[in-house]
């Protein structure tokens, strides 16, 4: 719909960083079991690939920590996936790990941040959910969104980091297709008002946005 209006934004999240006048922002998804931030947003796998530099990188990871802390989590463990196959496999399946994703994991640590990683991305959720991880770091839109999704959509949120005020939303689309029907599962929005509250109380002079 936005493509179609002519605007130049790919998502809300990036509508709301303009008028926010924020920087650098970070999409975060969680449900009851998996909570995680993404490096890229919205743009294509390879897009992705381009964008996940250091600066995206770090971005991410204090984002990710920042959000951890506003749910009310003091010292979150923060995981970070691998962009490829095993997170690499020492080079074998890519090198991203190696010469981005590590190196910023250890500068992030520097800063005081509990993190670790890269972690192969078909596990780490897996662990996040059984209570080794807090938070995840995904590398690009669906690595993040699957697990979160597959595991609890009908309370899944969407959070968007970094903003001057708390921003939430479901975490599902618009669904014009049973409007009006009365067939609508309304947790999510539910979850996505208790969200708000829970970050709006970490952050009492700032106002709450939730659609």
């Amino acid at each position: 719909a936005l493509a179609a209006a002519g605007l130049p934004y790919p998502g809300h999240t990036e509508i709301l960083a303009d008028h926010g006048g924020a920087a650098k922002v970070a999409m975060m998804l969680a449900n009851e079991d998996i909570r995680t931030v993404l490096v890229t947003i919205h743009c294509s796998l390879a897009e992705a690939i381009q964008k996940g530099d250091f600066a995206a990188q770090m971005d991410a990871i204090r984002l990710a920590h920042a959000g951890a802390q506003a749910l009310g989590i003091a010292n979150p463990r923060v995981a970070v996936a691998g962009l490829n196959p095993h997170a690499g496999e020492g080079g074998l399946f890519g090198d991203e790990e190696i010469r981005i994703i590590r190196p910023a994991i250890e500068a992030a640590r520097a800063e005081g941040i509990d993190v670790s990683g890269p972690w192969p991305g078909d596990t780490v959720f897996m662990q996040a959910r059984k209570g080794r991880f807090d938070i995840v770091v995904a590398q690009y839109h669906d690595q993040g969104l699957i697990p979160v999704k597959y595991t609890g959509l009908d309370q899944g949120v969407n959070v968007t980091l970094g903003l001057p005020f708390v921003r939430t939303s479901p975490d599902h689309g618009t669904a014009f297709d049973i409007a009006g029907s009365g067939v609508a599962d309304p947790s999510s929005l539910e979850t996505a008002f208790d969200y708000a509250l829970r970050l709006k109380a970490s952050r009492p002079n700032q106002k709450a946005v939730t659609p």
